[in-house]
């Protein structure tokens, strides 16, 4: 007798991988999407689900989060932000180096990967650290989607704030013969020497709207430059983290090599240094909140194909750490309970289409970090689905958040697209408000770059 678990969702408007929407049937057998069409009436699925008036969508990618585990488990661990992100309909995750130990060895890495095979609801994949030193794991270490490295904002060895040290890590590996870009760097771009000036020049004012000063749109496109440059003698594959300025979307319209890629955060979307008058340290990020002029500019640079997709950098701490008085309040914001209903109510206010949400946040993450059979309902393809309601719409409540921290800088933002049922490797994770927390997601695959 087979022990296959089929999943029959009828009457969906489906977003096909063209950006084509039907009314339509997917029929998912164990871990894969079977079958797609306007009508499946041949299945005998183990559960069926109506989904009349919902749209279906593929499982978020979150290709950059901070989830605190191992050493920082008080702000957040692999369980809790993995049940904050099967509620947002992230069903995988790409989570940073920075945590105690920092992810810098294949020892690190493996220990990181054995905890989420335990803990997590969701797909998980993990970055290995960058440093000034020469690692020798760091070219070898796998799986990993690549190697993160903090050109400012961070302290201890993970900081590579000199043009050599940088230079050495872009350098590894390289061959002038092949076209093989090698190993993907995701860099933190700020430039360190000038926030340290700006923050004498700053001093003792606590105000935390300053951050957005001190950290300013110059030492983000400084660095970008310089990660640009280095990416472009080396013919390594890059990709800009958490991009934040007008000058560095213009940077990058002009001067963006094949191989290059770059994200934006909602926070940066959608927020904007009036935010601080509100939130106060609420507020305080890395690279900091900007102008609405670069609202503006990123949004357009985000519909244009010059920023390729949307990342969160969930980067939780707990209300009493952002309690205290600037600058010694902590830097970050939760964000995987928060991005796809942002995003999607931003197509409803027609800012984008439901398709480009999909690249955005799916099928370009998968595409960009090589990820195999990941960001589109097809056949063949994994069955990591999100049903959503886009004709609903409730704000965002501090009481219903299952991020550890227990807060969101979009609190009482009314939003639309809020999942409904989401399902990982075939699995639901999530129906109607309950979790089941008993499904554990796989650790992703990662092909080279071509």
């Amino acid at each position: 007798m087979s022990s296959s678990i089929s999943l029959l969702i009828r009457h969906a408007q489906i977003i096909l991988p063209n950006g084509e929407l039907i009314i339509g049937d997917v029929l998912t057998r164990d871990n894969i999407i079977a079958e797609v069409k306007p009508e499946i009436s041949d299945a005998t699925p183990t559960r069926e689900i109506d989904a009349q008036g919902l749209t279906l969508l593929p499982g978020v990618i979150d290709p950059q989060v901070h989830f605190r585990e191992p050493g920082l488990e008080h702000k957040e661990d692999l369980f809790t932000a993995s049940c904050a992100c099967a509620k947002g309909g992230v069903t995988s995750f790409l989570e940073m180096p920075n945590t105690k130990p920092p992810t810098i060895t294949q020892e690190a890495l493996d220990d990181k990967l054995q905890r989420a095979s335990q803990k997590s609801l969701v797909n998980y994949g993990f970055f290995v650290g960058g440093t000034a030193a020469h690692l020798p794991d760091l070219l070898s270490a796998n799986p990993t989607p690549g190697i993160k490295v903090f050109m400012g904002s961070m302290h201890g060895q993970l900081l590579v704030d000199q043009e050599a040290a940088l230079e050495e890590i872009f350098a590894q590996g390289f061959d002038e013969t092949s076209t093989d870009t090698g190993r993907l760097i995701a860099v933190h771009a700020e430039d360190q020497a000038r926030i340290n000036q700006r923050r004498k020049e700053f001093a003792g004012i606590h105000d935390p709207k300053v951050h957005s000063q001190i950290q300013d749109n110059q030492a983000a496109l400084l660095a970008t430059q310089l990660a640009l440059k280095l990416s472009k003698k080396y013919h390594r594959r890059l990709h800009i983290l958490h991009m934040s300025t007008a000058e560095e979307a213009d940077l990058l319209r002009h001067d963006k090599p094949a191989w290059a890629t770059a994200e934006v955060t909602p926070q940066h979307l959608f927020l904007n240094t009036s935010a601080y008058e509100k939130l106060g340290t609420l507020a305080q990020m890395n690279p900091p909140l900007r102008s609405p002029h670069d609202n503006q500019v990123l949004w357009q640079a985000l519909r244009d194909g010059v920023i390729d997709f949307i990342a969160t950098d969930h980067a939780p701490h707990t209300l009493e750490e952002k309690a205290q008085e600037y600058p010694n309040s902590p830097s970050g914001m939760p964000g995987v309970e928060t991005s796809l209903p942002l995003m999607l109510t931003a197509a409803m206010q027609k800012q984008c289409t439901l398709a480009q949400v999909v690249q955005w946040m799916s099928r370009g993450v998968a595409q960009g970090y090589g990820i195999p059979n990941k960001g589109a309902i097809s056949p063949g393809y994994d069955a990591d689905l999100v049903l959503v309601d886009l004709n609903a719409y409730r704000p965002v409540l501090r009481e219903e958040l299952l991020s550890k921290c227990g807060w969101s800088p979009f609190e009482g933002w009314n939003l639309t697209g809020w999942p409904v049922v989401v399902i990982v490797n075939g699995q639901i994770v999530y129906d109607k408000g309950k979790l089941y927390t008993s499904i554990r997601g796989q650790p992703l695959k990662f092909n080279p770059y071509k």
